[in-house]
């Protein structure tokens, strides 16, 4: 039973931390427990008095006494019992909340690094499944573990004092009811682990389907998602098989032993009886002991399963704990003190995975009060600045520094409390406006607050809702749209009044009216501040004072936007892509003009009359985030024009899954070969926020093709390439 002794090894080593506050109600739990214990081996022992000096020698005296002395032990044992209850209800209850407490506050000093892999769902069951087979066991625990435990203790040294040669055929009992759960014992944890992974994998897909739905049903996926839950569901009540299966083999193969040893025991006794060796009333004694004995352990192996199950709990939850933050204070840390000051890189290396560089030797400097933006294509590092600038991460090499000092040595609080924050998706939590704008500063009085709606200009939206700042937002505030979930964000940035104001893609997700209005309010609110703008949209950074272009982890080129247009560089190529496009303020609607549509490869045979009819023959399409705009291997009848948004190539590999092979954005482009001829798409795309694009028919295309004949024997020879 070595298995079951070190699942119940690791189950009280994961719990004796949270026992230790409690050492008083542990010792008195241990009286009463011994209380009942010693009443419960005195019962079968009176039988040998009963018998021999009670009933045999027919003395009424003694039998009176010894009869009201069990009744009143009976009386005192009933109400401890009772008191023992409640005490280890509130033991139990305590307990389990100290340990739900530890692991919520670990996660909230967890680094960035351990939200990046980790699955919500996975990490959900911990605090479900995981931490519930452990509340089972913890219920379970004296009525089932520690008093039969003790029980056994007590019936063996008491079977010894009765008749040592019975006692010792008695102990028989061990090998035979621990040869079992020894080699099943083992086997039974490990799928008790196993289980619980299936669990928590099963529930994240149960949560990525839920938040999916929009997909599901827009592609009719429903019957795909049925039968992927089938495989997962049938791969967990397999798992589940098998755990119930080998936790019955525990006990039962302990319970086998006792059977046949109960036999044993009652056969040799009533000899032993009848040849006078012992008296009628230490047999009935004995017997009435070792079937206590037996019943204890009957218990203990019954439990043994609850035991199995909560150490894959635990396992579980002790492997959460066990996550170390990357990002750590140091001990002799100081707070950030002073005004506003600068922000610089020196020669910071940064990599998430540590095999490709995301930032290499960067250096810059920010000047205090000034507005700086990053830009870049995807994955050139641009966001990755401002998370080192947070220190949600820590560089490999070099330093971050603000205000002369490095990170490192600021205080995380302080370090934070100087930046306000707007990212892409802010996340609103379901409660009211109020304090959602009141995360910002959580002790901002209902006049700050105001203030801050104000200057982000959303009070007059919120006073206009029939509860005003009390109206609840909704799930991740689904109840607004996209443009006042922004400003509520904004707002709580402002009710800070940070230091540093950081715009990471704050407006990239929105419709171009809403872009720049809400550019507008930016650019009121941050001056006289620090702003650090990450942007893939170069239009709303024209105007900042310094631009830092990066390219592939490498700081390429720095300076104004005419500076940057006039050197003809990484920036200028990436104006031009964007450049020669027309969006409606709802983004709606999209025209590419006609010296655009030359910059394509597809299309720069094209003369300048024919791009003209062809602009006209593109049609705008807008897709919201998540949509999956073409899937690998269906027919390819159409060419995409990227005008905004941001959208993910995947190809399925040789097992099926999918990887993300690019991530494409504003002027970017797809699908040209279907212009050319009918063959299957290589390639899915997906849309990571919502999308305007601008797409052309291959039967628009040849029809256009029909009235330059000269060309097309050119675009015969690039289908055939």
């Amino acid at each position: 039973m070595s298995g079951g002794a070190g699942a119940l090894g690791g189950l009280l080593k994961g719990i004796i931390g949270s026992l230790r506050p409690y050492r008083g109600h542990v010792l008195l739990l241990g009286v009463l427990l011994l209380l009942e214990m010693a009443f419960q081996a005195s019962i079968p022992i009176s039988f040998k008095f009963l018998l021999d000096r009670g009933v045999v020698a027919r003395d009424l005296r003694f039998l009176v006494g010894l009869l009201s002395g069990l009744g009143v032990a009976t009386v005192v044992v009933m109400a401890a019992g009772l008191f023992r209850d409640h005490l280890y209800a509130r033991l139990g209850s305590r307990v389990l909340a100290d340990i739900r407490s530890r692991m919520f506050r670990h996660l909230q000093f967890l680094s960035m690094s351990f939200y990046s892999r980790a699955q919500t769902g996975d990490v959900l069951s911990r605090f479900s499944a995981d931490l519930s087979a452990v509340e089972g066991a913890m219920a379970g625990a004296i009525s089932w573990g520690v008093l039969p435990g003790l029980d056994v203790l007590a019936s063996t040294v008491l079977l010894f004092w009765l008749d040592w040669r019975l006692a010792l055929a008695a102990m028989l009992i061990w090998p035979l009811c621990l040869g079992g759960p020894r080699v099943f014992a083992p086997r039974a944890s490990l799928a008790s682990y196993r289980l619980k992974q299936e669990e928590a994998q099963t529930l994240s897909a149960i949560q990525e389907n839920v938040a999916a739905q929009a997909v599901v049903k827009a592609f009719g996926l429903e019957r795909p998602s049925v039968a992927d839950f089938d495989r997962r569901n049938a791969a967990l009540a397999s798992s589940r098989v098998r755990f119930a299966f080998l936790s019955a083999m525990v006990e039962r193969s302990a319970a086998v032993g006792i059977y046949v040893l109960q036999v044993v025991i009652l056969g040799l006794g009533s000899y032993l009886a009848y040849e006078g060796q012992i008296t009628i009333g230490s047999l009935a004694a004995f017997q009435a002991l070792f079937l206590s004995l037996s019943y204890s352990l009957s218990y203990v192996t019954q439990y043994v399963p609850s035991v199995l199950l909560a150490s894959g709990g635990m396992r579980r939850i002790e492997e959460l704990l066990a996550e170390e933050p990357q990002v750590v204070e140091a001990p002799d840390a100081t707070p950030l003190a002073g005004p506003a000051r600068e922000v610089a890189f020196e020669d910071v290396v940064f990599s998430y995975g540590g095999e490709v560089r995301n930032l290499d030797d960067v250096t810059f400097r920010v000047p205090a009060g000034s507005s700086i933006a990053f830009v870049g294509s995807s994955g050139s590092g641009k966001s990755t600045v401002l998370n080192l600038v947070m220190r949600f991460y820590d560089p490999r090499a070099g330093a971050v520094v603000i205000g002369g000092r490095e990170v490192r040595g600021i205080s995380l609080e302080s370090l934070r409390a100087s930046f306000g924050v707007v990212f892409q998706e802010n996340f609103l939590f379901n409660t009211t406006l109020r304090e959602n704008i009141r995360v910002g500063k959580p002790g901002a009085t209902a006049a700050e607050v105001e203030a801050a709606a104000r200057a982000a200009e959303i009070h007059e939206f919120i006073v206009g809702l029939p509860h005003g700042y009390d109206t609840m937002v909704g799930e991740r505030g689904g109840r607004l749209s996209g443009g006042e979930r922004q400003r509520i964000a904004i707002a709580r940035a402002i009710l800070r009044d940070p230091r540093i104001l950081i715009l990471d893609e704050a407006t990239s997700a929105l419709d171009p009216g809403t872009e720049a209005a809400l550019n507008a309010t930016l650019a009121r609110v941050a001056r006289g501040r620090t702003v650090l703008s990450v942007t893939h949209r170069l239009q709303s950074v024209a105007d900042a004072d310094r631009i830092f272009v990066l390219d592939h982890g490498r700081l390429v080129e720095e300076g104004r936007h005419a500076e940057l247009l006039e050197r003809r560089g990484a920036y200028r190529r990436l104006w031009d892509k964007q450049s020669g496009f027309e969006v409606s303020q709802h983004g709606d609607s999209a025209q590419a003009a006609a010296s655009r549509l030359h910059a394509f490869p597809i299309l720069e045979r094209l003369e300048p009359p024919l791009l003209e009819e062809l602009s006209a023959s593109f049609v705008t399409e807008r897709h919201p985030e998540g949509r999956l705009v073409i899937q690998q291997g269906d027919p390819g009848d159409k060419f995409y024009i990227l005008v905004r948004g941001t959208v993910e190539v995947l190809k399925a590999g040789p097992d099926g899954a999918e990887q993300r092979i690019r991530v494409l954005e504003d002027g970017d482009f797809f699908g040209e070969i279907a212009l050319l001829k009918d063959t299957p798409r290589t390639a899915s795309v997906r849309t990571l926020s919502q999308c305007v694009f601008l797409t052309l028919q291959r039967e628009q295309f040849t029809s256009l093709l029909s009235h330059a004949p000269h060309l097309r024997a050119t675009f015969e020879g690039m289908a055939a390439s």
